[in-house]
C-alpha cells in the first residue's frame, strides 16, 4: 500500500473525530485512535490538502517546539437546504457544520406540482449561492424536506396526501439537473427532528419530535441517530387508529385515525360544528391566542388524542425527551398540557420516570438546519471523505 493510499483509506474516520469543532494535535489524535503517529500524520496531511481540515494554532508546549493543532474547516464547502411546506418554502445555504449563512422564504402552493415548486425554490437557492460559493468553497450537496412520506432509498415522495402530482416524482434527479452534487430528500418531520436535536438536544440520545400541524407525524432519534425504518415510513403516527375512550367526548361510533382527530384542520372542523368560521390551522391558532374557551378546549382534547398514541410509543421506544412542535403547538401550552395529561397517566411508570415533554425551541429555521445537517452527515461520512480526499490527491 502506497503512502497516498494509506492516507486516503482511513482519512474519513479520523475526520469524524474533528467534526465536533475541537482543535487537536496529531499526537492527541494518535492517542485517541491507537494508530501510529506516522499514519495519523499522513491522513491529516491529506485532509489538510483537501481543504477539509486547516491549521488552528499551536498547543501549549511541554518542552521544545509547540505542536501544531488542526481543526475542521467548516468553510471548505457549503450545502443548500430546501424546506418545502404546504404554503411556504425556504431555501438556505449553510456551511459544513450546518450554520445557516443566508436564507430566503417565499409563499408556495405545494399542490402546484413538483416542477413549478422546485423551479421557484431552486431559483432562490441559486441567487443565494451566487454570493456564497467560491472555488475554495464549492457547493457539496443539497438537502430537501417535503411535507409527505418519502421512500428514503430513492428520495421519491410516496402517496403524499397533500402533494398532488408528487407521487414517485424523482426529486433528486430533478434537482441534479441544476446542481450536480449529492441530493438527499426526507419528510419534513424527520428534518425537523434532526434540526431540533442538533440545535437544542444534542446531549439527548433518545428523543421523539412530534409535529402537529396540517398533518401529524413523529421523527424518532434513538441512540443518537435518526431512525427511518426499512422504507422511510417510521414515525407516521398520524395514521394510527385512536380507540374510543369514555372521557374523550367522542361518539362511540367515531372511528378515526389520529390525523383526522387532532390535526389543525380537524380542530377547525370541531369548532366549525359549533358555529365558528374555522377552516385552517391558522384560524384555530388565532382563536386560541385570543383566549377563546371553545378553541382552547378543542386544542387540549387534540393534545389528549396525540397523547393516546404517544403513550404507546413511549412504552415501546422509551425516549427521554418528547418535543412537541408544529403550528398548533405554537398556539400556546394547551396542546402540550393535553399530551402530558395522557402520556404520564397511561405510559408505564418506568418509561416516564425521567421523561420530559417539552415545546419545540428550534425556531423557524430548525427545518432548514435539519436539512443541512442531513446532507452534511452524508457528504462528510467516512467513505465520502475518503473519496473526496482521494480525488484531491489525484489533481
Amino acid at each position: 500500500m502506497t503512502a497516498t493510499t494509506l492516507a486516503n483509506s482511513g482519512a474519513g474516520e479520523i475526520f469524524q473525530i474533528l467534526r465536533d469543532g475541537q482543535a487537536r494535535t496529531k499526537a492527541e489524535l494518535a492517542a485517541m485512535t491507537g494508530l501510529a503517529r506516522s499514519t495519523v500524520a499522513l491522513r491529516i496531511d491529506a485532509l489538510v490538502a483537501s481543504g477539509l481540515l486547516h491549521p488552528a494554532g499551536e498547543a501549549v508546549s511541554t518542552g521544545g517546539r509547540p505542536p501544531a493543532r488542526i481543526a475542521f474547516n467548516t468553510e471548505a464547502g457549503v450545502v443548500l437546504a430546501l424546506d418545502l411546506g404546504a404554503t411556504h418554502g425556504t431555501a438556505a445555504v449553510a456551511d459544513l457544520s450546518g450554520r445557516i449563512l443566508d436564507a430566503r422564504t417565499r409563499a408556495i402552493d405545494i399542490a402546484d406540482g413538483p416542477e413549478r415548486v422546485l423551479d421557484s425554490i431552486l431559483t432562490d437557492g441559486a441567487e443565494l449561492l451566487a454570493d456564497l460559493i467560491t472555488p475554495q468553497r464549492p457547493l457539496l450537496g443539497v438537502g430537501v424536506g417535503v411535507p409527505g412520506p418519502v421512500e428514503h432509498s430513492t428520495g421519491r415522495p410516496t402517496n403524499p396526501p397533500i402533494m398532488p402530482g408528487w407521487d414517485r416524482f424523482d426529486v433528486p434527479s430533478y434537482v441534479q439537473r441544476t446542481h450536480a452534487v449529492p441530493v438527499l430528500v426526507d419528510n419534513d418531520v424527520n428534518i425537523l427532528a434532526l434540526g431540533e436535536h442538533a440545535l437544542r438536544w444534542s446531549d439527548v440520545d433518545d428523543l421523539l419530535f412530534v409535529k402537529v400541524s396540517t398533518g401529524i407525524g413523529a421523527g424518532i432519534i434513538a441512540g443518537g441517530q435518526l431512525q427511518r425504518g426499512a422504507q422511510g415510513s417510521a414515525g407516521d403516527m398520524g395514521h394510527v387508529h385512536v380507540p374510543y375512550r369514555q372521557d374523550s367526548g367522542r361518539d362511540p361510533a367515531d372511528d378515526r385515525d389520529l390525523e383526522a382527530l387532532a390535526s389543525g384542520p380537524a380542530i377547525a372542523a370541531v369548532l366549525r360544528d359549533q358555529g365558528y368560521d374555522t377552516h385552517r390551522s391558522a384560524d384555530v391558532i388565532e382563536l386560541v391566542r385570543a383566549g377563546d374557551q371553545a378553541a382552547i378546549t378543542a386544542t387540549r382534547q387534540a393534545g389528549r388524542d396525540v397523547g393516546e398514541v404517544l403513550a404507546t410509543m413511549v412504552n415501546m421506544l422509551n425516549p427521554s425527551t418528547i418535543v412537541i412542535g408544529g403550528s398548533i403547538a405554537r398556539a400556546g401550552e394547551h396542546l402540550l398540557a393535553g399530551v402530558r395529561e395522557v402520556v404520564y397517566r397511561r405510559s408505564i411508570p418506568l418509561a416516564t420516570q425521567h421523561l420530559a415533554i417539552v415545546q419545540s425551541q428550534g425556531g423557524e429555521r430548525a427545518a432548514v438546519f435539519g436539512a443541512a445537517i442531513m446532507v452534511a452527515n452524508e457528504i462528510l461520512s467516512p467513505a465520502r471523505v475518503d473519496a473526496y480526499v482521494a480525488a484531491h490527491a489525484d489533481r
